[in-house]
């Protein structure tokens, strides 16, 4: 995840750092809690249930295993 890029209101995943999770390694070591995995759900998007972190697929990416 070392390329993660970060906005201002989400992070911006590719297929290569999934699975996502949070804190990710971009994240200052002060403001770390738990590790939780998120599930980017149909729609490519999840938010941390600890910080509120919102984690977003690149466009054009895909979640590979997910099944529909």
């Amino acid at each position: 995840m070392s390329d993660i890029k970060e906005n201002m209101s989400y992070v911006e995943l590719d297929e290569k750092d999934l699975p996502a999770y949070c804190p990710n390694p971009a994240m200052p070591i002060w403001s770390t809690h738990p590790r939780v995995y998120l599930d980017l759900g149909d729609h490519g998007t999840g938010k941390c249930p600890y910080c509120g972190t919102v984690y977003k697929l690149k466009p054009g990416a895909i979640a590979k295993g997910r099944h529909h």
